[in-house]
């Protein structure tokens, strides 16, 4: 069938030539309008509920909110782990379901599971709400609002009903959450002191306010032929209107106002949740956060236009800074390097091809293969749904070298026929047609077979899941589509262009000789070979050695999952002790803000302190999360690491995380906690963890290559705890009901209706006084209104007394946990976990009831190798069938794959001396070598059986066709090897992260390949086949 497709493109080369213009023209344009993004969908399906508890303490809002969310989504279907975070005030959910899952069928079953439970939750705890849909990479840019002289809750009001609305309205946003600034708020401030004068209680003003700036409808009007509608319009901006407002009539029928009782104002909302700054400078920040399947590059783009025209209409003095985070940055150096990678690697395999045919027509039929097959992979790409990212560009900067081959291997053997037949007088030579047919026909089975089994070897990649699978596959499938073209392109397009550029008679005139590099490598070669078959029993036992020594050098090598990325931006954790001030923690927060800003690489800081409202990040007043932008300059990245780290260290009395932006996401996606590793600690009392937490911190402090070690503040903090006299409230006829609204009133405020001014909504507040409850003797003074007795001091009926709770209760699968969290400064993560492993179990003994998971990459490097070992075993067991298939031998297959271990001796070799470390990209490294070595081998043996079947003797067939096979052989190798160069040596830089390790270990192994093979396969051939010679 083969044949038949070789003859038909020589038949209709026309035909396939305008093809093939249509092919590039399509991957063309589709490049062009593909999506650009930094990494494929990495997302685990997860729902996040969230739900605001209005001031409630973290252990009720862990009883009455998250337990009763929690009890109705365990068990939902395909639900694989639930996790939570209680807080004062907020309750947030992950809902993590089973990877595969519809996100969109997961967020019905939880919306459906939710509406069985609201009947449940306290009617003072706001409806739980799902989050916008994204991902972990979804954060894609921080805005940061500034000014001089606009107030912060200008600036606030500005950001909240001026920016977010544009913002959303942007195609492609998901989210956008606002922090830092003071909301604007509408408060009725309670007198005690005024209320008890006239008598007035604080149910009163609560039936008097409720809803007081709501319009109300009167219908419509009829008269003269027209319809009037009929609005009674309460609704005002002023204070002073609604200060204006009667409450009731005294004894004397008078009026008594809310002004008569209460200050009337507009001020902060009080508490405040979060702060932020930029550059040390309070400020304003929106996080804005994309859709799935959305350009990145694209939003960024309309959200900096959508900016640049909102400038025009925001005050003079506000400044809007767009340099803060943005996703795009990190995206357009990945794809440039990358794509630097690329066009230098086509270098390389236009330098080899043309210093070993110096024949421009045959560099130029063999590049052909080129772009067609990486334009053909980008039409395979959008087919499938896949986008342009890092992981598919870097499966096609790994296959550029082996693109060339089938066109190398192809057009060399077509070249050196037609070379052969014009060298014959001219009554004997065939057609110069029949001479590409044939020689097309001739290598064909062997290019088919060694693409198929390089095909094969990229196969267990596809075994992957989770977000390992999600990443790595659209490599291979880049890798594999671009292969697969270069093989279609190999058997049509290139004896199509072979037969109109090397068939003219000045042409092959000049090709009567080979250039002068393959003269000299083949004479070099050939020397060197027939030594070596003299001594074929050393040569054999020396590789052999080497293949030992690998095995051993392997065995001692470190272990990751990823290797680090350079994402051009720090993450940065601050934690301080739970119960500090906002303002104490903003203090602290800015320190370590001016202490980042004197490090010369860092371009500008940016701070979140606390959280935004619904905001599934929720971070405590005690917590900061600053971003800080940096460009190396001079120093390494080692160096600026080591730099930040011993300036923060200098600090006391926080505890500090270093990380990345998207580094940090895939960490709390795949264990919950925002850094490398993970110790989770289960148990019910939430002192005894934060015991054996700091135990456990202890114990493993001084293994090497550990940094930021932190246990999470789950600590009790301070808290007033005012406790009912029951008997006290019954001689005064007061209900626990009006108690508890005394309580909440008073003391948190309540919300009893909206101002609305334009489109922008303020609320309407109702709560004592700051002057009131500014200590706990202010606060024994409220009075409280009693049926019996008119007004009675707070403490008569109850006690207010010092107490302690926790500040958050984090859970994971309905069990209380708290984490000891580590960063690796090193690669070796696997080796850092198991010195951490022993360290625990044989220095932290766990109570009764208590027990200690690992969470983190590991888990996931643990399962992809489970996964690709036996994978790999049955893709070697492919293998092999298809090379039994070629050969119909079993021990010449056998000796084929004899190839493997050597190309494994390089790999070893290439680790060792760069990184020390195997991570998942190095093991697929290793796998795709067991394809890529194979292929040489083939070429090999499959020569030298056709040389025997026409009669040469076992020693001449083997010279001969190493000697023959040694151009094609060499070119192949060292396009792949030298086209790899870039991405080895671009470790450090943004994009070829991942690619890196791949690119040794294949690089590596090409090099041992090439160099061993050329005679250890000639020698084991002879000594397979001696027996059926006469002579050696």
């Amino acid at each position: 069938m083969l044949n038949k497709i070789i003859q038909y493109s020589l038949r209709n080369r026309i035909l396939v030539m305008i093809v093939a213009g249509i092919l590039a023209a399509a991957g063309i344009y589709t490049a062009q309008r593909m999506e650009v993004d930094v990494f494929p969908d990495l997302n685990a399906p997860t729902v996040v509920v969230m739900t605001e508890a209005g001031g409630m303490a973290a252990e009720e809002v862990e009883k009455v909110v998250t337990f009763t969310i929690e009890t109705a989504l365990n068990g939902a279907t395909d639900v694989r782990r639930v996790r939570s975070s209680s807080t004062t005030g907020f309750s947030v959910v992950w809902v993590e379901f089973d990877w595969g899952t519809d996100i969109y069928v997961a967020r019905q079953i939880v919306s459906e599971k939710l509406s069985t439970i609201r009947e449940s939750l306290p009617s003072s705890v706001q409806e739980p709400v799902l989050a916008p849909q994204s991902s972990i990479l979804g954060e894609m840019m921080i805005l940061g609002l500034t000014s001089d002289s606009v107030s912060l809750q200008d600036l606030r009001t500005i950001a909240d009903w001026t920016i977010r609305p544009r913002l959303l309205s942007t195609g492609g946003v998901a989210q956008v959450a606002v922090i830092g600034g003071d909301i604007k708020e509408y408060q009725i401030l309670l007198s005690p002191e005024r209320m008890m004068r006239y008598g007035v209680s604080v149910d009163e003003v609560l039936t008097a306010t409720g809803d007081m700036s709501v319009n109300a409808s009167g219908g419509a009007l009829y008269q003269w032929g027209n319809e009037f509608i009929l609005r009674g319009v309460m609704a005002t901006t002023s204070a002073e209107e609604i200060a204006s407002a009667v409450v009731k009539l005294s004894a004397d029928g008078l009026p008594i106002c809310l002004s008569d009782v209460a200050d009337v104002k507009i001020g902060a909302a009080f508490p405040q949740l979060g702060l932020a700054s930029e550059r040390g400078k309070p400020a304003v920040l929106i996080t804005v956060t994309k859709q799935p399947q959305t350009n990145t590059m694209e939003l960024t783009e309309k959200i900096e236009e959508v900016v640049a025209d909102m400038r025009h209409s925001l005050p003079a003095d506000v400044n809007i800074s767009t340099d803060i985070f943005r996703q795009s940055r990190f995206i357009e150096s990945s794809i440039n390097n990358i794509g630097e990678a690329l066009v230098e690697g086509a270098l390389f395999v236009v330098i080899v091809l043309f210093l070993f045919l110096m024949n421009w027509r045959v560099t130029v039929i063999s590049l052909v293969a080129l772009p067609l097959s990486l334009l053909g992979s980008i039409l395979v790409l959008e087919a499938l749904g896949l986008t342009i990212n890092t992981m598919s560009l870097g499966g096609m900067a790994i296959a550029i070298g082996s693109l060339v081959d089938d066109a190398i291997i192809d057009v060399e053997n077509v070249y050196r026929r037609l070379r052969e037949n014009h060298l014959l007088p001219p009554e004997q030579r065939e057609p110069n047609l029949k001479i590409v047919y044939e020689a097309s026909s001739e290598i064909r089975s062997s290019v088919i077979n060694a693409t198929i089994i390089t095909v094969v070897a990229f196969v267990p990649l596809f075994f992957l899941s989770g977000m390992e699978g999600r990443m790595l596959t659209p490599l291979g499938v880049s890798f594999i589509v671009s292969l697969f073209m270069s093989m279609v392109v190999a058997i049509t397009l290139t004896p199509v262009m072979c037969s109109y550029m090397l068939t003219g008679e000045k042409e092959l005139r000049r090709s009567e000789k080979e250039a002068v590099v393959a003269r000299t490598f083949k004479k070099w070669y050939e020397a060197a070979l027939v030594w070596c078959l003299r001594w074929k029993g050393a040569v054999i036992g020396v590789v052999a050695a080497l293949f030992a020594g690998a095995v051993v050098v392997f065995t001692t090598l470190g272990s990751s999952f990823l290797p680090p990325f350079n994402e051009g931006s720090l993450t940065i954790n601050v934690g301080a002790m739970p119960g500090i001030s906002l303002e104490e923690s903003d203090n602290m927060g800015r320190m370590v803000e001016n202490i980042l800003l004197e490090i010369p690489e860092i371009k500008t800081v940016a701070r979140k302190t606390g959280r935004a409202e619904l905001d599934e990040h929720a971070l405590g007043v005690n917590a900061s999360e600053i971003e800080a932008p940096f460009e190396l300059d001079g120093r390494s990245r080692a160096e600026f690491m080591a730099d930040v780290r011993q300036r923060l260290g200098s600090l006391r009395g926080m505890s500090i995380e270093i990380g990345q932006p998207i580094s940090h996401r895939i960490d709390a996606m795949l264990s919950g906690t925002e850094a490398d590793i993970a110790i989770k600690l289960f148990g019910e009392d939430l002192n005894t963890m934060f015991m054996l937490g700091n135990k456990i911190k202890s114990a493993i402090s001084n293994i090497d290559g550990l940094a930021d070690i932190t246990v999470e503040q789950q600590v009790e903090r301070a808290q007033l705890q005012i406790v009912p006299r029951r008997q006290m409230l019954a001689r005064y006829g007061i209900t626990m009901s009006e108690f508890s609204e005394f309580v909440e009133v008073a003391l948190g405020g309540r919300k009893v209706s909206e101002v609305y001014d334009g489109s922008a909504m303020f609320d309407l507040v109702v709560k004592v006084n700051p002057d009131s409850r500014a200590d706990i003797e202010s606060i024994g003074n409220l009075l409280i209104d009693s049926p019996l007795s008119g007004k009675v001091p707070l403490s008569q009926v109850a006690d207010i007394v010092s107490g302690a709770g926790p500040n958050t209760i984090n859970r994971e699968n309905v069990k209380r946990k708290i984490v000891v969290s580590a960063n690796i400064t090193g690669d070796d993560l696997g080796g850092a976990v198991e010195s951490i492993r022993q360290a625990i179990e044989s220095q932290v003994p766990m109570p009764e009831g208590y027990y200690v998971e690992y969470g983190g990459e590991f888990e996931s490097r643990n399962e992809a190798m489970k996964v690709l070992s036996f994978a790999s075993l049955m893709a070697v067991i492919v293998i092999f069938l298809l090379l039994y298939q070629e050969f119909k031998n079993v021990g010449l297959s056998v000796m084929v794959m004899v190839t493997m271990p050597v190309a494994m001796i390089g790999g070893v070799a290439a680790v060792w001396m760069t990184s020390g470390v195997v991570s998942i990209p190095a093991i697929i490294g290793f796998i795709s070598l067991l394809g890529i070595a194979v292929r040489n081998g083939i070429l090999l043996v499959s020569h030298y059986g056709t040389l025997r079947s026409e009669g040469m003797n076992l020693y001449d067939s083997v010279v001969r066709g190493s000697l023959d096979r040694l151009n094609p052989i060499l070119m192949t190798t060292l396009t792949s090897a030298l086209a790899l160069i870039p991405l080895a040596l671009g470790s450090d830089v943004s994009g070829n992260e991942i690619q890196s390790p791949m690119a040794k270990v294949i690089l590596g192994g090409l090099i041992s390949s090439l160099v061993l093979n050329g005679f250890v396969v000639p020698a084991i051939y002879i000594l397979l086949n001696r027996k059926k010679e006469n002579h050696v």
